[in-house]
This record gives structure tokens, sequence and C-alpha cells, in this order.
């Protein structure tokens, strides 16, 4: 996740304060009586939100004021339609809650080899890029990258981030997931969908460093991060560019570091590491 640390955010496995879990669980409650669905018991993956099965084939999920990089999550779902992505059923825009279609079997790309994840990544992401305008109401990230940037300290890595940035006068023409990875797409029947969108506009390559310091557990390595930059860029996208929004993005998620890793076992800093 991308959003700054600050105080609805806590380092146990939930993501987010108890305080604010049982606010967006009694939302959550309310909405579902409201609709008049079921609810289930909270689900671990849902870590920086409120989500849980709401009867057999939906998901009702409440997402936190303090995400504002949510926002627009329904306003994606909305345009892709259930094409390449779970559809959307009802949204509840003051009480920021949505009701999706469940993905059934639900497994994520982190089941598949390599080979088979960058396939069904590309894929997936062909559909989800699609054309949008900034303000429509999508956020552009040439307006967020810079304070990210400024949030993740000074550190030397920071001031190159910056500067390789500084290069390269982000588009603003295209839909992107903002949070794209294997456990973001999920297995529905006989396809793939998208899940969790931090939708903005911008450009392709902005979303594809995501894969590289995933799944979870995954340490990077040269070698795995140009085998991803490869087989996007065999799919029409610019292999520079990729690599200067792996060193920008890994730079701002990477640091300052979370509790317990190093710069050694950052993710994030790894992929940063091994394309500077």
């Amino acid at each position: 996740m991308t959003a700054d640390e600050g105080a609805w955010l806590d380092t146990a496995p939930w993501g987010i304060t108890p305080r604010v879990a049982e606010r967006l669980r009694a939302t959550a409650t309310e909405v579902a009586r409201d609709w008049g669905v079921s609810l289930g018991e909270r689900l671990v993956a849902g870590r920086f939100s409120f989500v849980a099965f709401a009867g057999e084939d939906a998901v009702l999920k409440v997402v936190p004021i303090e995400d504002d990089e949510a926002d627009h999550e329904a306003d994606a779902l909305e345009l892709l339609d259930g094409d390449g992505a779970v559809r959307l059923l009802r949204r509840d825009r003051a009480r920021r809650a949505i009701l999706i279609e469940r993905a059934r079997p639900g497994f994520d790309l982190s089941h598949l080899s390599e080979h088979e994840a960058i396939r069904v990544a590309i894929s997936s992401a062909l559909k989800v890029w699609r054309p949008a305008e900034k303000g429509r109401p999508f956020r552009w990230i040439g307006d967020l990258v810079p304070r990210w940037l400024d949030n993740a300290g000074d550190h030397y890595l920071v001031r190159q981030a910056k500067e390789i940035y500084a290069t390269m006068q982000p588009k603003d023409t295209t839909l992107v997931h903002g949070d794209f990875h294997h456990h973001n797409m999920l297995s529905h029947g006989d396809r793939w969908v998208v899940i969790d969108p931090k939708p903005m506009v911008g450009e392709p390559e902005f979303d594809v460093p995501t894969f590289l310091w995933n799944p979870i557990g995954h340490l990077p390595t040269r070698e795995s991060v140009e085998v991803w930059i490869s087989a996007f860029a065999e799919a029409g996208l610019d292999a520079n560019r990729l690599r200067k929004w792996a060193i920008v993005r890994g730079t701002y998620q990477g640091l300052p570091l979370s509790r317990g890793l190093t710069a050694e076992t950052s993710p994030q800093l790894r992929v940063v590491r091994a394309l500077l």
C-alpha cells in the first residue's frame, strides 16, 4: 500500500488500528442491514479496510476515509464493468461501501508458476489499461508521486529517485490500477479478474513495478526483475520507462523502512538496488 503511514495504520496483521477496524465493522453491519445481505466474518486479506463475504455470491467492502487512494475504487470498477475486474453491484458513496461480485474459486497469481503469472498479468493488464482523463474523476499520478517521494525521507535513494522522476514527465491518458500485483488478481471461473484498485490516471508502465516485489515473501533478484520487465516490454511497453518507474515507486514504497525490514530485506529496495 502506498498511503502515508499515519495514526490509522497499525503494525498488527490487520493493518489498521482496532479503533478504525471497529468503526468500519459498525458501518459494514449497518450497510448490510440496509441492503438486506448477510455479513460474514472479516476476511484477513482486507488489511486496510473491512472486507467480508455478503451472502453466497458477493463481497461487502468498506474503506476508511483515511485511505484517500481508494476514493475512486468504485468509479474504476464501474468503468471496467466486469471486463477484467470484479463487477460492481452496488455502492454507497457517503459510507464508502461497495458490494462486488465474489470471485470463485478466488485463488491469486501467487499459486501459478512465474511463466504463467506473467502471461496472465499481461493479458489482464491490457484489459484494465484503458483511456481515461484526469479529474473525471481520477487523480493524476503526476500530482501524487512528488508528495510520496517527499514523504520517503532524506535518503540517498530518495535523492536519486527524485532526479530520475524529474526527467519523466508522466502521461495522463490511461487508467492505471495503482496496486497491481499477484494478490490483487483472482481466478473467476475460466478467467482472471482484478480487485482492490487504487485508480489513477497515468501510463501503463507505472503499474508494473508492484509485480517486481511480489508475491509476499518473494525476494527479488536482478534476474527476476529483468524477466518481468522484458516480458512487459515484449508486450509493447517501454523497458527504460519501466525501470525508471520501478526505481521511483520502489523508493517511496520502501522508505522509510517498515519495522523489521532492512535495506537488504525490503523487497522494494531490493528492486531499486537491482536497477541502479
